[in-house]
Parts: structure tokens; sequence; C-alpha cells
């Protein structure tokens, strides 16, 4: 029990693939410190392998409810959300909501949470708050700002984000720091990851091949700069094996704008659990990602990242850790010049350059900022 207050019930929400990562250490934590939670999963990645895996590959129990929202605009997706959400919330009334992340699910139940709580009382909690790319092209940085605007209690990730909030005219007695609760889960998953050995069963070298990821619709829903980032790939390629475990969203814009051959030299699979994924990314000599998550967990193994996007909300991750933005526009030479920079640069070891807060403990931060 939390020394602040009696038992809580925290109703823990997750959408898409980066969100199990966050909720899974906050659910151990509050079961731990006696805390009943409910998890709603709303079925927005509706794939097994990119959704039910995680749970397995987590350690997470089973969803209470599945509102099973599935693929869709994000206009029909945001509302279906809201309505599956809403008789869930009327007839849970948890004490609090934590939404993580940015994804369509964030803000709709964050928008529910809020039009609600005279009715409830739920309070609403925002998991990874404050990030900010200035990006308004970005779908997830009009639902990071919302999300934040709703939100009860900021739960922030690195001290960045508070700057960001308090020049927004965030109050700063709802902000609170807690680090980074994707690397709790990596820290407890890692030796399980590497135990697993899902280079070796590929046939590669550590150290001597690169993990690709690209699923970003700004990179993906262009033709011209899917074949741009593609054939930047394929020029990698050219040196050591390049892996590329294909979203589903990415291998649909392949298909539809013929871009198939440009796979040929690529090592592509299907999408990866969490623990397969991180297993080879721990071996990699390096990543080039869109991915937000990635660009953190590089960091944190002390692995060289490309990130495939003009700019990023995880400056930290560039300003302490192991990452690079690629020269903007991305051209085919601009993506090789970054790649090789990080091979240059090459590993440090893992925890080396670190953030404060990454250290495995956030989620019971988080804990205690709810109970108090």
């Amino acid at each position: 029990m939390s020394e602040h207050s009696g038992s809580m019930t925290v109703m823990l929400v997750a959408g898409a693939r980066p969100n199990f990562m966050k909720i899974a250490p906050v659910q151990k934590a509050l079961h731990k410190a006696g805390h009943r939670t409910v998890i709603v999963h709303t079925g927005q990645h509706y794939d097994d392998r990119m959704s039910a895996s995680f749970f397995r590959d987590l350690d997470i129990r089973e969803p209470d409810h599945h509102l099973g929202v599935g693929s869709a605009t994000h206009a029909v997706q945001t509302a279906r959300v809201m309505e599956s959400f809403e008789p869930v919330l009327l007839e849970t009334r948890p004490d609090w909501v934590l939404v993580p992340g940015d994804v369509n699910s964030t803000i709709a139940c964050a928008l529910v949470c809020v039009k609600l709580k005279e009715e409830t009382g739920t309070r609403l909690a925002h998991l990874e708050a404050g990030l900010r790319s200035n990006d308004w092209r970005m779908p997830e940085e009009v639902n990071r700002v919302l999300t934040d605007r709703c939100s009860d209690l900021l739960l922030i990730p690195s001290q960045d984000a508070a700057d960001n909030l308090a020049a927004e005219g965030i109050d700063q007695s709802r902000v609170v720091f807690i680090g980074n609760v994707m690397i709790d889960t990596l820290l407890d998953r890692l030796p399980a990851a590497q135990e697993l050995g899902v280079p070796a069963q590929m046939g590669l070298s550590p150290g001597r091949f690169v993990v690709a990821t690209l699923h970003r619709p700004s990179n993906v829903d262009d033709r011209e700069k899917l074949k741009t980032c593609l054939a930047g790939f394929a020029a990698i390629a050219q040196d050591h094996p390049v892996v590329l475990p294909l979203h589903p969203r990415t291998r649909k814009r392949i298909e539809a704008f013929g871009l198939g051959d440009s796979l040929a030299p690529l090592r592509v699979t299907e999408p990866l659990g969490y623990i397969e994924m991180l297993s080879l990314v721990d071996a990699a000599a390096a990543v080039l990602t869109d991915s937000g998550g990635v660009q953190e967990e590089t960091t944190a193994l002390g692995v060289p990242c490309v990130t495939l996007r003009e700019q990023t909300e995880r400056p930290i991750t560039i300003e302490q850790g192991t990452n690079r933005l690629a020269p903007w526009p991305l051209t085919v030479a601009g993506i090789r010049e970054a790649h090789d920079a990080a091979i240059r640069q090459g590993r440090v070891s893992a925890g080396e350059c670190s953030p404060e807060g990454w250290d495995g403990r956030a989620a019971e931060r988080a804990v205690d900022a709810l109970a108090r």
C-alpha cells in the first residue's frame, strides 16, 4: 500500500505497439504497491504480431477490456475509441486513467475523461508528457499537446519536457519528473532478449549488421520519400546486411507504389515481437529508424542511431545519447553519409550515456506521484 493514501484504482490504456512497453512496468509497480489496475486495450494495432505478442513478451496480464477499434482514418479511429471507451469509464469510475504516449487512443481517452470528470470524479494522468517536435504536421504532436492540456498530472521523462510545458503556460504543480518508463521495460527484458539470440538465428554476426525500421506516414505515404529511404538502405546493404522488420502499413505502401524490387537487397522480416526486436537492436552496429521509442532504446543500449526525420521530440537522445538526425530533406547520399558517421562513432557501453531517470525505477516514481 502507498504511504500517501489507501488503495486506488488506476485504469491503464494501451492502443498501439509503443504503449505496451510503457504500461507494463507501471502495472507491475501498482500491483506491487497494493493498488487495483484495469487494463484497456483499444485495439488500435490489431495485428497479432504487433499486439497480442506484446502481452506475452512483456509479461502483462490480458486486458480487462478490448475495444477492438482497428485501423481507420484519424477521425474515425479517434471517434471509435471515444465511443467504445465512454461506457467502460462510466462503468468502472477509476480514481485515475493513465494514458501513455501520443497515439490516437491517447487523445481519444483523454477527451472522454475530461468531459466526464464532473460525473465520474476520475482524474487523468499523461505518461511521457511534455515531449515536443514542434512539427504540427505530425498527428502525434497534435495528440501530445492536447493530451497535456487535458491532464491533471503530467509525468515527464526528461527535464526538457518541463521547459516545454512551462513555455505553454501549464501549471508546474501538475508536472512530475519520473524518468523514462520504456527503459524500465528494456532493462527488465534485456537478459531474456540476449538469451534469445535472434541475430545468430538469422545467421548474423553481432556488430556486423544494421537494423532499419520505417512506418511514419510522412516517410511511407509518399512514393518518392519511401523510394529514397529504401534506396538508402540498399546502398548501406552493399557493405553489410540490413535487416528490415516490415511494418504492415509500410508493406501495403510498397505494394501500392510498385516498389517491391527495392526490397531485394534487404533482409526483410515480418514485424517482430518486443523481445525479438530488442535482441536484434542490442547486437546491431547501427539502427536507422523513424520511430520515437527506438531512438530511446538505442541510447540506453549504446547503439548508434540515425533518425530519418526532420526533427525529433526526443532531443535528449541527440544531446546525451547515441542518436543523430539524417540530413533533411532525405536523400540516398544523406542517409548513407549519416549511417557512415554513426558507424564511425561506434557503440558505447550500455548505460554510459543514459540520461537522468533512465534507471529502471521510473514506474515506481509514477506510482508515488499518482498516490500523492
